[in-house]
């Protein structure tokens, strides 16, 4: 083993590596860095440099180094660099702000985290900075107010149902969602699209299931729209899902492509039978209101008629009874009353003049012909013919 005369930096060993004096660049008893008033701290450039060649060292590229050295003892015989305190130091800064990197983070207003204890349920993250201490606490950030939507009945024959009076409809719907409890939207649900689909698939066919097609197609497709939310909803909710149904938005309701030419057809021919229908229920009414007047004043009428023939009858009743009472107690008198009167009714609209022959025999009283009245007379006959 050769002598170390050099003292402890190995300053004057000629004879190792064979460089003449210098030991690695070590020689003369000063540290690299060392100015002539003593140590100084080394720039962050030299640090920086120092540590990429350490790095590269470590990688295996040390082989410069030992070529340097002369590949002898001492020393450099053993071929690995020293590294510095300055360059451990930077490591550790290094690793724990890649950690502090990992360990915080930020939760808009927009989100919601849920932080994993390994891989277990720890605890939900407020808005603002968070620290999960990362590897052991790991977290998951989910845009909670964020609508997602789901189209339903867009694929071929995806929409096609069965209605209550056993038709086939094609509806296409949409339904919006956010997160409402972001634990057991991530805890209960392995696949929330994929639930959401089939419930929302589901409850609709339960609806149409058991409506008629004509409301759906006319009518009732806002009533539909608002049940099936109440009815995904509720069903979600007993899953524990954590989805919040925002709206449901009933896009189409038509009878399937291979036969919509002929409903249409039929659904014309409908219309047109109502519109007849409402015609003659129309005219019926009229007709029938009109019968129906017609028969109350008949009736009214007949109840009149009957009134008067009744009251005249009673009348006549008891003129009679009176005139019995009458002749009863005069007969002669009653009697000629009566005749003087039926004569009246009866000679009333008779055109004659009655002559007593004890009044006009004696005096040679002659009868006359009335001109006047036979003109009258014959100017109305004339008349009459003319206007035959």
């Amino acid at each position: 083993m050769a002598s170390d005369n050099g003292g402890p930096w190995g300053g004057g060993g000629g004879n190792r590596g064979g460089s003449g004096g210098n030991d690695d660049g070590r020689g003369g008893g000063r540290r690299p860095g060392d100015g002539p008033d003593g140590p100084q701290i080394p720039e962050i450039d030299e640090l920086m440099k120092k540590g990429q060649e350490r790095l590269r060292v470590l990688m295996g590229g040390g082989g410069d180094s030992r070529r340097r050295s002369g590949g002898g003892g001492g020393d450099g015989g053993s071929g690995l660099p020293k590294i510095g305190r300055g360059g451990i130091a930077l490591g550790v800064l290094a690793l724990i702000a890649a950690w502090l990197f990992a360990s915080f983070y930020r939760v808009d207003t927009s989100e919601q985290s849920v932080e994993l204890l390994f891989g277990k349920r720890y605890k939900v993250g407020q808005e603002g900075l968070n620290f999960a201490p990362w590897p052991v606490v790991t977290k998951e950030i989910y845009p909670v107010t964020r609508e997602n939507t789901i189209d339903i009945g867009t694929g071929l024959d995806a929409g096609l149902m069965l209605t209550g009076d056993e038709n086939i409809v094609d509806i296409d719907f949409q339904v919006v969602w956010n997160i409402g409890n972001i634990e057991n939207f991530v805890f209960n649900v392995a696949e929330p699209v994929d639930t959401i689909t089939a419930v929302s698939e589901s409850a609709m066919r339960e609806i149409i299931g058991r409506s008629n097609l004509a409301p759906i197609l006319n009518r009732d497709r806002a009533a539909i729209a608002q049940e099936l939310e109440e009815l995904i909803q509720s069903t979600l909710d007993s899953y524990q899902s954590g989805v919040n149904i925002v709206r449901v938005n009933f896009d189409r309701a038509d009878p399937p492509r291979e036969v919509i030419d002929s409903f249409r057809e039929v659904q014309a021919a409908e219309q047109t039978r109502d519109t007849l229908e409402k015609q003659a229920d129309a005219y019926a009414n009229r007709v029938i209101a009109g019968a129906r007047g017609e028969a109350a004043q008949m009736l009214e009428e007949a109840e009149a008629y009957r009134a008067q023939v009744v009251n005249e009858a009673e009348g006549e009743a008891a003129r009679f009874i009176a005139v019995y009472d009458e002749y009863a107690k005069a007969e002669e008198v009653t009697r000629k009353r009566l005749y003087l009167e039926t004569l009246q009714r009866v000679l009333a609209g008779v055109d004659k003049v009655i002559i007593d022959d004890g009044a006009g025999g004696s005096q040679g009283v002659v009868p006359y012909l009335p001109l006047n009245e036979l003109r009258r007379s014959d100017t109305g006959t004339t008349n009459t013919g003319g206007s035959n």
